[in-house]
């Protein structure tokens, strides 16, 4: 009788440690798909580190990212630059994807807002974003004043046209099929953080092992 040792029942480690340097940012970020949800991100956009945050804390995944960017343009090319280095990570730390449970979906409120996100760890990039009330993607949410005069920090302003952005670029480079519909919202704030959270739920389960599933979950035998 052959013995088997603890190592080979336990499952490899899931993590990704990246970095990416242009003319426009450097993002440094470490990721462990079966963490805790500990998180460290320091992007120089305040309300994007909160919604990271909240992706980490809810995804219970670890999270370390460090992004220093032109923001003295505006805060797109950090968000972006950071969303590909997130989503470059999540693809190499999911390696050969055996035994995950591949689909998932949450629903997720925030007060007034209701978002939904559906996931399948697919293989194939695409990503379906529909239901922000008109108007959402012209405010700006967080900052400071942008003279420096009165009460507050000064910082730089998240737009609401990047939470699309960074949806797209995380589907693209963890090659996700994502679809998520805000189905209520008032607060740009709130709308913005139900859609992390459930991306956040969704992501949790759809990469979670199932120890029903043998092998790759695909008819094909490869994602």
């Amino acid at each position: 009788m052959t013995e088997t040792s603890p190592r080979a029942l336990t499952p490899p480690e899931r993590t990704a440690v990246l970095e990416r340097t242009t003319s426009e940012s450097k993002v440094v970020l470490s990721l462990n798909l079966d963490g805790s949800g500990q998180a460290k991100i320091a992007t120089g956009v305040g309300f994007y580190d909160h919604m990271l945050n909240a992706l980490a804390k809810h995804a219970l995944f670890d999270l370390e990212i460090e992004s220093v960017g032109d923001l003295h343009i505006d805060a797109h090319h950090t968000v972006e630059d950071t969303a590909i280095v997130l989503g470059q990570a999540i693809r190499q730390a999911l390696g050969d994807k055996v035994g995950i449970r591949r689909f998932a979906d949450a629903l997720v409120p925030l007060d007034e807002a209701l978002a939904q996100c559906v996931v399948d760890v697919s293989g194939r990039p695409y990503c379906v974003h529909s239901g922000e009330p008109a108007g959402q993607e012209y405010a700006l949410i967080g900052g400071g004043p942008a003279t420096g005069s009165g009460p507050g920090p000064v910082g730089v302003p998240y737009a609401g046209s990047l939470t699309r952005h960074v949806l797209e670029t995380l589907a693209f480079h963890a090659h996700l099929c994502l679809h998520v519909t805000v189905l209520a919202g008032r607060d740009p704030h709130h709308i913005v953080e139900a859609q992390f959270k459930a991306l956040a739920r969704a992501l949790r389960d759809a990469v979670a092992h199932d120890p029903r599933v043998r092998g790759v979950p695909s008819t094909k035998g490869a994602l």
